[in-house]
Parts: structure tokens; sequence; C-alpha cells
């Protein structure tokens, strides 16, 4: 869960490249935009922009000044740029070599000794850049925040980094393309990604506890009692999908699952084992074993006799309550799939659980063959004891096919499953009959 680290080089080289004319003149109140630097910036500016991959319509640009290289004599031209969509730019442009550009947040952003940016964006609709910030934070999948302060972090060869902070306290850190449009590829992190890490990118708009308030909201939406004692920041899935957790004032525990800013899910801390490593500010060991004493009670219901000893969680779908069980008194484990009240529940072996969508990691699913060889002698098939197991797929009338090997070294067969709404055997074709097979000893 560290962030990436990125090297990065001075943060806004744009101040320091700037004309020695346009630095003295930003001391004071922002330049006066003539009508005769209105003229020359639309009339070369967009030409400059499309040139290193800025598309948007330019509705309205400046001629900032030139400055020629003491010791090269080479002219730089500057400009600056208001898009229809997304962030303004300031491009420099050198002469006969390539252009680069900087957003106006970059541009506006203070130098590192704190004193105001050298060249600015000037512009009416570059006035506020941080709200141009809404498409590129559309583009990377967060619609929740609305910004109320942002800053440029810096440029590599191939991305921008600037921070955004947004009202109610949260923030991100946003990688964009170089330069930063939404025609690129965007990416946003939650700054509390960074709060913990050793990158040398932090986030400074808002301090850290302003960021964890957030998790309240979701609190909230979860509507699940919990008067919050402590919170804290979990991590992001690949997916993602962002965790947070909470102890709560009555001993119990969650985390939350965040997508896009939204609460997507709710764990207790009893079925969070699997999360990112679990609850770390509720001791869960108390309320584990009454689950796993829940568990133990409702496979027996189902006719699975299971002392639970351990259990992890499936992403379940809605009214069911999918765990994997490991077993003290059995070998076999097993997933247990139950509903809630009025509802038929039940229990499947490792060995037959990717039947119906699910693997064990607890067990070995060979602890489970004898379920298989007895599905086989159900079907007349009393000379197999099975050695291995292949699910080949399901059929299109929804039945799903599993081959079977022998362990007398004959070849095995082709069982064919109903799995709903319980798990049985339909009908048993030898691998000497089809050409399905494919497990050792069955071709």
């Amino acid at each position: 869960m560290k962030p990436f680290g990125i090297g990065l080089a001075a943060a806004l080289i744009v101040a320091v490249m700037a004309p020695a004319a346009v630095m003295s003149a930003s001391k004071g109140a922002p330049p006066a935009v003539s009508e005769a630097q209105r003229k020359q910036g639309m009339a070369e500016a967009p030409a400059v922009a499309q040139s290193i991959g800025i598309t948007c319509q330019v509705t309205d640009a400046r001629f900032i000044g030139k400055q020629a290289d003491a010791k090269t004599k080479a002219s730089t031209s500057y400009y600056e740029i208001d898009c229809d969509k997304g962030l303004g730019f300031i491009l420099q442009s050198p002469a006969g070599g390539k252009a680069s550009a900087f957003t106006c947040i970059e541009a506006d952003t203070p130098q590192p000794d704190g004193k105001p940016s050298s060249l600015p964006c000037v512009l009416p609709g570059n006035a506020d850049p941080k709200a141009d910030l809404v498409p590129l934070l559309a583009k990377a999948g967060v619609t929740t925040c609305v910004p109320d302060g942002a800053r440029g972090i810096g440029q590599s060869s191939t991305n921008t980094f600037l921070e955004v902070s947004c009202q109610g306290g949260s923030g991100y850190v946003i990688q964009a393309a170089a330069p930063a449009t939404v025609d690129g590829a965007v990416v946003a992190n939650d700054c509390l990604v960074y709060d913990a890490g050793e990158g040398n990118i932090k986030c400074i708009l808002h301090d850290k506890a302003s960021r964890m308030a957030v998790v309240d909201q979701y609190v909230k939406a979860a509507n699940n009692g919990c008067a919050v004692k402590d919170r804290r920041f979990v991590g992001m899935a690949q997916s993602g999908a962002a965790y947070w957790e909470t102890s709560c004032q009555d001993g119990k525990g969650y985390i939350y699952q965040v997508e896009k800013g939204q609460l997507a899910k709710t764990f207790e801390c009893s079925k969070a084992q699997g999360i990112l490593g679990g609850c770390e500010l509720t001791n869960t060991k108390e309320a584990e074993t009454a689950q796993a004493g829940l568990y133990t009670s409702l496979s027996k219901k189902a006719g699975f006799d299971c002392a639970v000893s351990k259990y992890g969680p499936f992403p379940s779908p809605a009214g069911l309550d999918v765990v994997e069980l490991a077993c003290s008194n059995r070998t076999d484990g097993a997933v247990g799939i139950f509903a809630g009240p009025g509802q038929t529940s039940r229990v499947v072996d490792c060995a037959r659980a990717p039947l119906v969508g699910y693997r064990c990691s607890f067990t070995k699913p060979e602890d489970g063959y004898k379920f298989v060889t007895a599905d086989l002698k159900k079907m007349g098939k009393d000379s197999c004891n099975v050695s291995a197991i292949r699910i080949i797929g399901k059929t299109a009338k929804g039945t799903t096919y599993l081959e079977t090997a022998c362990s007398d070294g004959l070849k095995g067969y082709v069982l064919e499953y109903n799995t709903a709404p319980t798990l049985e055997p339909v009908s048993a074709t030898g691998c000497a009959f089809t050409k399905d097979c494919k497990l050792p000893g069955n071709v």
C-alpha cells in the first residue's frame, strides 16, 4: 500500500524560464492584456498547443513575451491559452525546438520560497483554474469532489502531478499526461495513500485529520449504529476501491468499501480478515470466535458436520453469506452458502465447490474427492475411486461438466451436474466415449 515514488525535477520550471520583463511586471497587479497581445496570441498559440497534443479549442490567448538565451541567443516565445474544456496553459515555444506546456495550476502555484508565482495565468477564463479540474477528476472516476484548492506538484517527462483538495476535507493527487488534458490517461489517488508513504509526493492543502473525517459520511451511509471511536485508512485495491476502518464505542468494528466516493459495501471486522490485512483498530478475536460458532451451527443444519476452526468470506450476492470453512473435526473443508431466515442454505465440499463458482484455499480439494466418488456411484459407476478432477465448463442448458480420473489408472468419466437449487449429478459418460477428457490416464 505504499505510493509510488516519482523523482521530480524543479517543480515549476516555467517560473525559472519566464521572460525577465514579464517577471518584473508580475510583482505588482496582474498585467492587463492588450488587444495586440490577444491578437498575436490567438494567431500563434493554437498551433503551438496543437503541436504538443493540446487539442482543445482555444477560446482566448495572449502573447506574453519573448526571451533570448544569453549564451545561445536562441529565442523562446511564451503564451497563455484558455481552453473550452479542462485546464488552461502557459506555453513556451523555443525557436526551432519542441514546445512545452504547464497548466495554470502549476503556473499559479507559489514558488518554493513561498513568494507568489512569477508568471501566473491572467486571462479571465483561467481566473479559477481549480474549477477546471472537474473534467480531469471525472475522467479519473472521481465525481464527488468539489475542489476548494489546487497546486502544481511537478512534471516528469511523461506525466503532470497536481494536488487538489475537496470541500469536506478529502483530497487527491492527479496523475495526468504531459500536457495535462482530458484526452490523455488520468489517475486520481486519494491523498491518504501518500500520508504514510515514503515517496516525495505529499498532500499539503488539507491536513490528515481533515482527510480522515470523510469516513464519518460512510458510517452514516452504512447506518450500522457505530458511534465512531477511531478511524483508519486501510488502503486501495487494484480495482480502485478504497477501504476505511472504524472502531466503535460499543467494541464493534467495520471496514467500508468505497467506490468513486460512494459507500459500496460494509464488512464487520469479524468477516474482514481477507480485506487488505483486516481490522487493526478492533480486537476481533472474540467476535471471530462467536462467528465461527455460528457457522458451525449453520453448517450442521445444512447437513455438513464441521467444527469451524477458520473461515473466510467470499464476495456474496445480496441476501447470501458465502464463506469458506476449515474444520477442526475433519480434513476436508467446504463452502457455506448461507441464506436468510426462511430460505434454504447449503454447504458444498471443496472438491465440488468450483461447480458453484468458488475455490477453496484452506484445505486441499483431494480431501473431498470422496464426494465425487459417491456421485459416480449414484450414476452406477462403482469401480472408480476418484484421484483427480477438472472442470470442463457449462452447457447451453446450464449444467456443468466435471472430468474425473480414477486411482486404478483406467479411464475416468465426465459427470454432468445440475448446480441449482441443489448440486446433483445427472449423467456420467466414460472418457472412452468422449473427446472432452484431458486428465492423465483419460486420453
